[in-house]
C-alpha cells in the first residue's frame, strides 16, 4: 500500500480519536435494531453491524482519499446489515429505519431498482442514516437471505478479483441468478399466499362453516381458537372445583385424523357426539380423589378415549391412542388398561 500524504494521515488520526465513539455508536445500532425487530415479531437470518478497521480505512484513503474533506465525509465507517428471508421484508424494515435514524436521501441508493442483469446478488437497499445524538453517518444494508448468499458467492469465484471471467461462465451465473431472484419472489409470494389462506379458514371457522375446513395444523390451531372444548373442560373441573392448567392439543391432530376425521365439521361432530360421555368418564376419573389442578387437554382425551372404545378399539385401541399422543412407552399398557377397567361400566361401553 502506497504511503497516505499528509491530508490522509490527519482523517486516519480523527478516526483514531473517533473509534471509541464509533464502537459504541456500532453497539447502539444493533440493540435499537434487535428491539424493532423482536418488538414488530420480524424474523431474520442476520443481524449485524461493524467498525470499519484502521487497515481497511487506510486502504480506502489511498484510492480515493481526496474525495473526502474530513472523516465526517466517509459513510461507511460503520456498517450495519440486515439479511432477511423474504422481500417483502426488506421493504417492511426500510419502513421502520425510517423512523428510527434520520436518513440521508441523497447519498442513499436502492440497487433493486437498478434492473441489471448481473445485479441480483447487489440488490440491496443501502441507507445511509445518522444515529441521534452521534454525529458521523452509518450505512445500513438490507437484503435477503438469497441475495445475501449470491453476493458472497459470486465475489468467491472472482468477480471481484481483477481477473476476468470466460464469458460461458458469466452466462451460467446469471442464469442462476435469474433462478434465484425467481425463488425469492416466489418464497414470497407463497407467504403471502398461507397467509391469505389461513384468513379465509379463520373467517369460515367464525362463521360456522367448518364442513368446508379441511382437518390440517393450522385449521386445527385456528379452530381451537374459537374454544370449542371450553365448556366441557370447565365441567370435568367443576367435579373437583378444579383449577384448569393450559396445554397444547397439537398433539391429537393425528388421533382425530386417525379416527376419521377430514374436514373441521368432522372434528366439531365428535366433540359434540362425544362431550356427554367424556364427562362421564372424567367425573368416574376423578370423583374419588382430591386432583385440583387439570389438563385443558383433559376434554378432548376423553372425547377420543370414548370414541375408541365405542367402535370397539379396546384395550389395543386406547393403547395405540396412548402411544400417539404420549409416545411409544411400556407405561402406555397399563394406563390403557387402567382406562378400559374406569370405562367398563359407564353407558357407552354398553350400546
Amino acid at each position: 500500500m502506497e504511503a497516505l500524504d499528509l491530508h490522509c494521515q490527519m482523517i486516519l488520526e480523527e478516526y483514531r480519536e473517533a473509534l471509541p465513539t464509533l464502537q459504541k455508536q456500532r453497539d447502539e445500532i444493533l440493540r435499537i435494531l434487535k428491539e424493532a425487530m423482536d418488538r414488530n415479531g420480524i424474523v431474520v437470518t442476520t443481524i449485524e453491524a461493524r467498525v470499519k478497521t484502521e487497515e481497511s480505512l487506510a486502504g480506502k484513503l489511498a484510492l480515493k482519499g481526496s474525495k473526502y474533506g474530513t472523516l465526517s465525509d466517509i459513510t461507511d465507517l460503520v456498517g450495519a446489515r440486515i439479511v432477511t428471508y423474504y422481500t417483502d421484508d426488506v421493504d417492511r424494515i426500510a419502513s421502520m429505519a425510517e423512523q428510527l435514524f434520520e436518513i440521508d436521501w441523497q447519498n442513499s441508493v436502492d440497487k433493486r431498482m437498478l434492473h441489471q442483469l448481473d445485479s441480483f446478488g447487489y440488490n440491496s437497499l443501502h441507507y445511509v442514516c445518522r444515529l441521534p445524538g452521534y454525529d458521523l453517518r452509518f450505512e445500513l444494508q438490507l437484503r435477503t437471505t438469497l441475495q445475501h448468499a449470491w453476493a458472497a458467492i459470486n465475489h468467491d469465484t472472482g468477480y471481484k478479483s481483477g481477473i476476468e471471467i470466460p464469458r460461458e461462465y458469466m452466462r451460467r451465473m446469471n442464469r442462476l441468478a435469474g433462478l434465484l431472484e425467481m425463488a425469492d419472489d416466489e418464497f414470497s409470494r407463497i407467504r403471502m399466499e398461507i397467509t391469505d389462506y389461513r384468513r379465509r379458514v379463520q373467517k369460515l371457522v367464525q362463521n360456522g362453516k367448518l364442513d368446508d375446513v379441511l382437518l390440517d395444523g393450522d385449521t386445527f390451531r385456528s379452530y381451537l381458537q374459537i374454544r370449542p372444548l371450553e365448556s366441557l373442560n370447565k365441567r370435568i373441573a367443576a367435579i373437583n372445583q378444579a383449577e384448569i392448567q393450559e396445554m397444547p392439543l397439537i398433539r391429537y391432530l393425528r388421533v382425530l385424523i386417525a379416527l376419521q376425521c377430514k374436514t373441521l365439521g368432522d372434528v366439531d361432530r365428535l366433540i359434540k357426539q362425544y362431550s356427554e360421555d367424556a364427562y362421564l368418564l372424567a367425573r368416574h376419573q376423578l370423583g374419588n380423589t382430591d386432583i385440583d389442578i387439570i389438563s385443558s387437554a383433559i376434554g378432548l382425551q376423553n372425547i377420543c378415549i370414548v370414541c375408541v372404545l365405542s367402535t370397539g378399539g379396546g384395550k389395543i385401541g386406547l393403547e395405540r391412542f396412548f402411544d400417539a399422543i404420549n409416545g411409544h412407552n411400556t407405561q402406555n399398557a397399563a394406563l390403557a388398561e387402567l382406562t378400559y377397567k374406569q370405562a367398563l361400566n359407564l353407558p357407552f361401553m354398553k350400546q
